[in-house]
């Protein structure tokens, strides 16, 4: 991996999968001189080694964006590359890790995300990783990184965890996590963000439920606490709709291949779908956090 002078500012989304990390993405996205790459941390098994398709549509290895971005960060996408990241991870991006984050390994590791980031001669990027360990990474090796926290209601988290989805890339299944998991995931994911704003990190919270409510509100704050400075008015956000173009991420949730109008509706099909048993349990184990954020009894 060879050295490159990194200017890019990096915008990460952090946080539990099904929280809407992919939505607000894709928005952030359609912002001047902002590049949305997608989940980077899956970049190399699932871009580099398994070649699923980018957002744009076409395989990983036939997307321009994305060839011109190893050929600038790696001199091209070798497989050894993506095999030495995919360790690194191994040994260094763990969510138990991240009080000791200060890995041998660390440096070499960030370093690939910080040549990526570079190659794509944008401005500013959105990764959407999500791990909150990746974040403590980045934070701790000095990256330019401002953390938005994005976080939803853990019940309708749980619900969509739960539901059968297909990958648009291969027609597979979607990974589904039963209740208590998924809980657990939702409280250690948000309690190591919060973590990492006390230690003193650039980190906005997102409530998923108010982006959907008031999207441009919403996204006029974010990009003011973000310091996004000469951004217009947001031409692509029309009250609850959304138009969105084309984008080169590498991984997500199947919205990154979506173009064209998005009508904005908020989804409370948890409050009847998921069983009783289930709510307890959730509720249980998310407790005192889902109050922090203001998710009561009923539909927060």
């Amino acid at each position: 991996m060879t050295d490159r002078a990194i200017t890019t500012r990096v915008i990460y989304l952090g946080g539990l999968g099904r929280s809407g990390t992919t939505l607000l993405e894709r928005l952030l996205g359609e912002l001047p001189g902002v590049v949305a790459l997608g989940e980077v941390v899956h970049l190399w098994e699932r871009g580099v080694l398994a070649k699923e398709p980018c957002g744009c549509g076409e395989p990983f290895p036939a997307c321009a964006f994305w060839c011109q971005v190893g050929e600038r960060a790696f001199g091209g996408w070798a497989s050894v590359t993506a095999n030495r990241v995919l360790m690194l991870r191994r040994r260094v991006d763990r969510t138990r890790r991240i009080v000791r984050i200060a890995h041998r390994d660390l440096a070499e590791y960030v370093q690939a995300y910080r040549l990526v980031y570079a190659a794509t001669g944008a401005r500013v990027v959105i990764d959407s990783s999500k791990h909150a360990s990746l974040a403590w990474c980045l934070v701790t090796s000095g990256v330019d990184v401002h953390v938005v926290h994005v976080v939803r209601d853990p019940r309708a988290v749980a619900y969509s965890w739960g539901r059968t989805v297909a990958r648009p890339e291969d027609g597979q299944p979607m990974t589904r996590w039963g209740p208590a998991r998924t809980a657990l995931q939702w409280s250690a994911q948000n309690a190591a963000l919060e973590l990492l704003a006390r230690r003193g990190a650039r980190v906005t919270t997102v409530r998923y439920e108010d982006l959907l409510a008031a999207p441009e509100r919403t996204l006029t704050g974010l990009v003011r606490e973000l310091g996004l400075s000469g951004v217009p008015e947001l031409p692509f956000v029309d009250g609850h709709a959304v138009w969105l173009g084309p984008s080169h991420t590498v991984s997500g949730n199947p919205m990154r291949f979506h173009v064209g109008r998005v009508e904005l509706r908020r989804d409370d099909s948890w409050a009847t779908g998921l069983g009783n048993g289930d709510r307890r349990v959730v509720n249980a184990l998310t407790w005192p956090l889902r109050a922090r954020y203001g998710y009561g009894r009923a539909a927060g």
